[in-house]
Protein backbone atom coordinates (compact mmCIF):
# COMPACT_ATOMS: atom_id res chain seq x y z
CA UNK A 1 0.00 0.00 0.00
CA UNK A 2 1.26 3.69 -1.25
CA UNK A 3 1.83 5.65 1.40
CA UNK A 4 0.17 9.18 1.60
CA UNK A 5 3.39 10.87 0.67
CA UNK A 6 3.79 8.66 -2.34
CA UNK A 7 0.25 8.88 -3.73
CA UNK A 8 1.03 12.68 -3.54
CA UNK A 9 4.07 12.56 -5.70
CA UNK A 10 2.50 10.10 -8.00
CA UNK A 11 -0.71 12.62 -8.25
CA UNK A 12 1.91 15.29 -8.97
CA UNK A 13 3.53 13.49 -12.08
CA UNK A 14 -0.05 12.84 -13.48
CA UNK A 15 -0.15 8.85 -12.90
CA UNK A 16 -4.03 7.82 -13.22
CA UNK A 17 -2.81 5.00 -10.78
CA UNK A 18 -2.04 7.11 -7.94
CA UNK A 19 -4.90 9.44 -8.83
CA UNK A 20 -7.29 6.70 -8.43
CA UNK A 21 -5.74 5.49 -5.44
CA UNK A 22 -6.14 9.21 -4.08
CA UNK A 23 -9.86 9.29 -5.65
CA UNK A 24 -11.19 6.33 -3.67
CA UNK A 25 -9.49 7.38 -0.73
CA UNK A 26 -11.00 10.17 -0.21
CA UNK A 27 -14.03 10.10 -2.12
CA UNK A 28 -16.46 8.40 0.31
CA UNK A 29 -15.15 11.34 2.93
CA UNK A 30 -16.07 14.07 0.70
CA UNK A 31 -18.76 13.03 -1.03
CA UNK A 32 -21.00 13.19 1.91
CA UNK A 33 -19.37 16.92 2.44
CA UNK A 34 -20.66 17.76 -1.79
CA UNK A 35 -24.57 16.30 -0.47
CA UNK A 36 -24.48 18.98 1.85
CA UNK A 37 -24.09 21.48 -0.22
CA UNK A 38 -26.36 20.18 -3.42
CA UNK A 39 -30.25 19.74 -3.65
CA UNK A 40 -29.56 15.99 -4.78
CA UNK A 41 -26.55 13.26 -6.10
CA UNK A 42 -25.87 13.95 -9.16
CA UNK A 43 -24.96 17.68 -8.27
CA UNK A 44 -22.99 16.78 -5.95
CA UNK A 45 -21.05 13.70 -7.75
CA UNK A 46 -20.58 17.03 -10.33
CA UNK A 47 -19.01 19.00 -7.08
CA UNK A 48 -17.14 16.17 -6.22
CA UNK A 49 -15.28 15.93 -9.52
CA UNK A 50 -14.99 19.27 -9.84
CA UNK A 51 -13.13 19.51 -7.03
CA UNK A 52 -10.83 16.54 -7.13
CA UNK A 53 -9.63 17.67 -10.69
CA UNK A 54 -9.10 21.28 -8.65
CA UNK A 55 -7.23 19.22 -5.54
CA UNK A 56 -5.04 17.26 -8.76
CA UNK A 57 -3.84 20.63 -10.09
CA UNK A 58 -3.15 22.06 -7.08
CA UNK A 59 -1.15 18.99 -5.38
CA UNK A 60 1.93 20.71 -5.78
CA UNK A 61 0.66 23.53 -3.32
CA UNK A 62 0.14 21.02 -0.43
CA UNK A 63 3.02 22.28 2.05
CA UNK A 64 2.23 19.02 4.62
CA UNK A 65 1.04 21.22 7.14
CA UNK A 66 -1.83 19.93 8.76
CA UNK A 67 -3.87 17.17 7.06
CA UNK A 68 -4.43 16.28 3.27
CA UNK A 69 -8.04 15.73 4.25
CA UNK A 70 -8.44 18.90 5.60
CA UNK A 71 -6.73 21.07 2.84
CA UNK A 72 -8.99 19.02 0.83
CA UNK A 73 -12.21 19.60 2.48
CA UNK A 74 -11.48 23.20 2.03
CA UNK A 75 -11.15 22.92 -1.95
CA UNK A 76 -14.25 20.87 -1.99
CA UNK A 77 -16.33 23.59 0.34
CA UNK A 78 -14.66 25.99 -2.02
CA UNK A 79 -16.17 24.14 -5.21
CA UNK A 80 -19.62 23.93 -3.44
CA UNK A 81 -19.57 27.67 -2.82
CA UNK A 82 -18.42 28.43 -6.62
CA UNK A 83 -20.87 26.25 -7.99
CA UNK A 84 -23.55 27.93 -5.74
CA UNK A 85 -22.83 31.00 -7.22
CA UNK A 86 -22.35 29.99 -10.55
CA UNK A 87 -25.81 28.71 -10.35
CA UNK A 88 -27.35 31.36 -8.37
CA UNK A 89 -30.10 32.46 -11.09
CA UNK A 90 -31.37 28.94 -11.41
CA UNK A 91 -32.28 28.27 -7.93
CA UNK A 92 -36.03 29.12 -6.90
CA UNK A 93 -36.22 31.61 -3.74
CA UNK A 94 -38.61 31.93 -1.82
CA UNK A 95 -38.86 34.33 0.44
CA UNK A 96 -38.03 34.36 4.25
CA UNK A 97 -41.63 34.83 5.23
CA UNK A 98 -42.72 32.00 3.68
CA UNK A 99 -40.67 29.64 6.04
CA UNK A 100 -41.50 32.02 9.21
CA UNK A 101 -44.13 29.95 11.06
CA UNK A 102 -43.24 29.59 14.58
CA UNK A 103 -42.00 26.61 16.62
CA UNK A 104 -43.29 25.51 19.72
CA UNK A 105 -40.16 25.06 22.38
CA UNK A 106 -41.52 22.19 23.48
CA UNK A 107 -41.72 19.93 19.98
CA UNK A 108 -38.89 18.14 20.19
CA UNK A 109 -37.05 15.97 17.75
CA UNK A 110 -36.82 12.30 18.16
CA UNK A 111 -33.55 10.03 18.08
CA UNK A 112 -34.81 8.05 15.49
CA UNK A 113 -33.73 9.91 12.46
CA UNK A 114 -30.95 8.56 10.30
CA UNK A 115 -28.23 10.62 9.63
CA UNK A 116 -29.56 9.89 5.55
CA UNK A 117 -33.47 11.48 7.08
CA UNK A 118 -31.27 14.42 7.94
CA UNK A 119 -29.52 15.24 4.90
CA UNK A 120 -32.50 14.42 3.35
CA UNK A 121 -34.05 17.83 4.78
CA UNK A 122 -30.73 19.58 4.96
CA UNK A 123 -30.84 18.98 1.42
CA UNK A 124 -34.02 20.96 0.75
CA UNK A 125 -32.86 24.08 2.74
CA UNK A 126 -33.15 26.97 0.20
CA UNK A 127 -29.62 27.28 -1.73
CA UNK A 128 -27.90 30.21 1.03
CA UNK A 129 -29.47 28.77 4.03
CA UNK A 130 -27.94 25.67 3.36
CA UNK A 131 -24.53 27.11 2.37
CA UNK A 132 -24.28 29.38 5.79
CA UNK A 133 -25.48 26.20 7.89
CA UNK A 134 -23.06 23.88 6.11
CA UNK A 135 -20.17 26.04 6.60
CA UNK A 136 -20.88 27.37 10.01
CA UNK A 137 -22.43 24.62 11.96
CA UNK A 138 -20.74 21.65 10.28
CA UNK A 139 -17.40 23.19 8.57
CA UNK A 140 -16.48 25.58 11.58
CA UNK A 141 -15.95 28.83 9.59
CA UNK A 142 -16.60 31.58 11.26
CA UNK A 143 -19.12 34.54 10.22
CA UNK A 144 -16.54 36.59 8.94
CA UNK A 145 -15.09 33.72 6.58
CA UNK A 146 -18.66 32.88 5.18
CA UNK A 147 -19.09 36.46 4.36
CA UNK A 148 -16.06 36.70 2.63
CA UNK A 149 -16.23 33.47 0.71
CA UNK A 150 -20.14 33.83 0.06
CA UNK A 151 -20.07 38.10 -0.84
CA UNK A 152 -22.32 38.30 1.72
CA UNK A 153 -22.15 40.49 4.94
CA UNK A 154 -21.20 39.18 8.25
CA UNK A 155 -25.13 39.89 9.69
CA UNK A 156 -26.48 38.02 6.53
CA UNK A 157 -24.54 35.41 7.60
CA UNK A 158 -25.92 35.05 11.27
CA UNK A 159 -29.10 36.03 10.10
CA UNK A 160 -29.46 32.84 7.05
CA UNK A 161 -28.25 30.64 10.22
CA UNK A 162 -30.73 31.45 12.70
CA UNK A 163 -33.63 30.94 10.11
CA UNK A 164 -31.80 27.81 8.85
CA UNK A 165 -31.87 26.43 12.08
CA UNK A 166 -35.32 27.30 12.07
CA UNK A 167 -37.00 26.35 8.96
CA UNK A 168 -34.13 22.85 9.53
CA UNK A 169 -36.32 22.24 13.27
CA UNK A 170 -39.23 22.90 11.59
CA UNK A 171 -39.06 20.14 8.55
CA UNK A 172 -37.42 17.61 10.92
CA UNK A 173 -40.46 17.63 12.81
CA UNK A 174 -42.75 17.93 9.41
CA UNK A 175 -40.72 15.39 8.62
CA UNK A 176 -41.40 13.12 11.54
CA UNK A 177 -45.44 13.38 11.48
Amino acid sequence: MASEKEIIKGCIRKSKKYQKLLFDKYAPVLLPLCMRYSHNRATAEDILQEGFMKIFDNLKKFRYEGSLEGWMKRIMVNTALNHYRANLKHFYHKDVEDYSESIPSQDTISDNLEVQDILAVVQKLPPGYRSVFNMFDIEGYSHKEIAEKMGISENTSKTQLLKARKLLRKMLLDYEK
